[in-house]
C-alpha cells in the first residue's frame, strides 16, 4: 500500500495545482476590463443626453 501512497498524493496535487492554474487563467483570459467607448455621434440639437428621441413624448 506504501508503494502507491506516494504517487497518488504527488499525482493529486499536480492535479490540483493544475486545476487552479487553469481556471484563474481562463478567468484573466476571459475577464473584461476595459472600459467601452461612448458613441458621440448623435445629433446634440436633436438628443438629450446623446439619445436621441423619436417623435413626441
Amino acid at each position: 500500500m506504501a508503494k502507491f501512497l506516494g504517487p497518488g498524493l504527488v499525482s493529486a496535487a499536480i492535479g490540483a495545482v493544475l486545476g487552479a492554474v487553469a481556471v484563474f487563467g481562463v478567468t484573466a483570459a476571459v475577464q473584461e476590463n476595459t472600459r467601452p467607448e461612448v458613441d458621440r455621434s448623435g445629433n446634440a440639437d436633436s438628443s438629450l443626453l446623446n439619445q436621441v428621441e423619436y417623435g413626441s413624448r
